[in-house]
């Protein structure tokens, strides 16, 4: 099944320089292990705001949730997931 994940940060203001650049470098190096497994494939940000758009493949909505509460940054983000369905003119 395909996905569409909309995520936003919202680390708190006022946490150390430090501790958002490591929890970057981490967030970052998860999201290419999701890369390499197949699970995400395509990520965009979201120009103005702490946010990104990604296309996520997994088998069902529990193992996308397993990969999404993975991500070190998981709980200082807003999700919404909507799942996708293959169109009929995508079949010709």
């Amino acid at each position: 099944m395909e996905f569409l994940v909309r995520a936003e940060n919202l680390l708190p203001h006022g946490t150390p320089d430090e501790v958002r650049d490591q929890l970057r470098r981490d967030e970052r190096a998860r999201a290419m292990e999701l890369r390499a497994a197949g699970v995400l494939k395509r990520l965009w940000r979201v120009p103005g705001r702490n946010a990104t758009v990604g296309l996520y493949e997994a088998d069902d909505p529990a193992a996308l949730h397993d990969a999404l509460v993975s991500l070190p940054m998981w709980k200082w983000m807003d999700v919404s997931v909507e799942a996708l369905a293959t169109h009929p003119q995508e079949k010709q």
